[in-house]
Formats: C-alpha cells, structure tokens, sequence
C-alpha cells in the first residue's frame, strides 16, 4: 500500500508570495522527507541552477484526500548547504521564538479574505457596474441576501478541524463576500505554520466550488472595508499584569517600530490604513481601549480584568505570518528583556 503526502510550500513571488504545491507516492511506513522542486518556476532560482529543497516542517492529516494522506507544510532551502533560501522567513522566525521563549508568546491571527467568482466578489450583482446595497447587514449576517459563500466557509471550517489545525473561529465580514476565520492561541512560529496551512486549505477547497479566495488588502476600491490579519499577541509578564500590557503598546509605537512594522505588515497598506473603515492612518500611531480606529487596540475585557492581550490592527490580509509574529515578539520582547 501507499498513501500520499502533498508538499507545500511558499514561493518567491513578489510582493505577494503565493503557496505551490505537488503530490508525492510514499510506502507505507516511510516518512515525508526532504523533496526538490523546479525554483527557476517559482521566482526562487535561475534556469541554470534552479534546484530548491523542501524541508518538512508541519505535517497534518489530509481532510480532502483522507485515509492515510497528509499535508506537509515545507520550508525551502539552498541545496548542497541546506542554508534557508533567501524568501525562508520562517527560519528567522525560529530563531526569534527560541530566543524568548521564556516570555510565552501566543499569538491569534484573524485572517479575513474574499470570495471572487467571474471577476467580482461573491455575490454581487454580475452585469455593469451595479454594487450591492451598501456596508451594513453583511458583518456576521444571516440570510442569502446578506450572506455568500457560506457552504465554503463550513467546508474549509470541518477541514481545518479535521487536520488538527487550531482554528478557533469564523464569521461573515463587512462587505459582501467578505469573509474571516481566526487561528490560535498559539505560539510565534506555531501560529504562522497553523496559518499558511489553513490558508491552503481555503485555497484547496475553493476551488471545488469554482471559487477563488483572495487575501487583498483592497479587493475592492472604493467605500468598501479592506481585508486585515489583526494580530492578537500576549507574552506571560502581559498575562499577569496591566503595566506589561501599556508597556508592549509603547513599545510598538517606539522610535523606528512603526516603520519597521509597517515594512513587515504586507503589500497595500497604503491603500487599506486610510484611517477610515475601522483603521487608523498608516502615518499614524496611538492604541486605546476598545478603540477599533487605534493601531493597536486592547480590548475592554483587559482593560477591566487588568491583564490579558493587545490587538495589533494594522497588518494586512496577505501578510507574511512569520514575519509578523516575528516583529512583534522581538519587539515586545526586547524591550522587556532587562
């Protein structure tokens, strides 16, 4: 007998990497190991030496295939020294989780995403330029007026239950089409893993329904919310007590931070930070009590109990989430460190 292990992986595609993936025939019995791929196809090497590594890094069981396949999540190295490829993030973010992995850090990330059929968000009216009725009854809404899609949401929902990932919510979002699922609490390399697969996932199934699930950050111009990735991060010292919680926030916004974050915080800022559409301005920097216009909001629950988390609102729906969990717990951590 023989079961199938499909590799994944993220390519070198700017500015918006894109997940590849194949199939490989394994014995029962045999582990996914080390497979090569074609980069000079991938944006990831040249013609003449296009040869990449994939290294296993996150295996679940295949929802899809079932049976005794699995999805393995991989990080590409340089072949002959096995040196992360110069588009792996995630090595850099292992080395910053190992470094403090004293403080704890738990990550959420809530991935919002949109539903594009013919060129148009799912749902919206098909013929010229007719919109739907305007932002309003789409953000967590029931019925087929107000909602598109749901039948790909509970498909990807089950999937990502049944794969072990630690999914731990979705909802309907503020423009038609427009959907979310949430990932974690989990730890700063964990997360990112837990989310790229869950990204493929969404990927994979839409497809069955002839489906494409995009992470733009402005799918749509115009009078329409943007798609983000809030990041919700705690380290132990924030856990336990509400000066580390001020303290984290302080040390977002520091001298260099904002920048530094924004560079990491994925393509089209620009155009999703305007300061409208529950988003402060990307020129601008301040956090606040259950304020959803905040660059960094901590939530009113934390606030009362005087412990817990902070929200970091201003990465985008495409971000990279090794890099972001990356900046934060390094710069969180950092400052905290005597």
């Amino acid at each position: 007998m023989a079961y199938r292990a499909e590799y994944i992986w993220i390519d070198g595609t700017e500015p918006t990497p894109l997940m590849r993936s194949k199939t490989k025939i394994l014995a029962d019995g045999a582990e996914p190991g080390i497979w090569g791929f074609d980069g000079s196809s991938t944006n990831q090497a040249p013609g003449d030496n296009s040869d990449c590594v994939l290294n296993p890094v996150y295996t679940v069981p295949d929802p899809i295939r079932g049976g005794n396949d699995v999805l393995v999540l991989c990080e590409v190295l340089l072949p002959e020294s096995f040196e992360p490829h110069p588009t792996n993030t995630r090595a850099a973010c292992v080395e910053v989780a190992d470094k403090f992995a004293s403080f704890e850090p738990l990550f959420g990330i809530e991935q919002e995403y949109t539903f594009f059929k013919d060129g148009r968000p799912l749902g919206w009216p098909q013929e010229g330029y007719y919109y739907p009725a305007p932002q309003g009854p789409y953000y967590c809404g029931v019925g087929a007026v107000e909602i598109a899609g749901r039948e790909i949401v509970e498909a990807h929902t089950t999937a990502c239950i049944e794969a072990g990932i630690n999914i731990s919510g979705t909802n309907a979002e503020v423009m038609l089409g427009q959907w979310e699922f949430q990932v974690g609490p989990s730890g700063t390399v964990e997360v990112a893993d837990e989310l790229w697969m869950a990204r493929y996932l969404l990927y994979r199934i839409s497809e069955d329904f002839g489906v494409n699930a995009s992470i733009s950050a402005k799918p749509i111009k115009g009078d329409w919310n943007g798609a983000g990735a809030h990041t919700n991060f705690s380290t132990n010292q924030m856990r336990e007590g509400y000066d580390a919680i001020i303290a984290a926030c302080e040390a977002i916004g520091g001298p260099g931070k904002v920048e530094e974050h924004l560079a990491g915080y994925g393509h089209g800022y620009e155009d999703r930070l305007t300061g409208l559409h529950e988003t402060a301005h990307y020129s601008q920097f301040r956090y606040g009590v259950s304020d959803r216009g905040a660059s960094v909001r901590i939530p009113w629950q934390v606030a009362k109990d005087g412990k817990g988390y902070i929200e970091d609102r201003r990465p985008n729906a495409n971000i990279d989430p090794y890099v972001v969990t990356r900046l934060i717990t390094n710069t969180v951590c950092s400052a905290a460190t005597p």
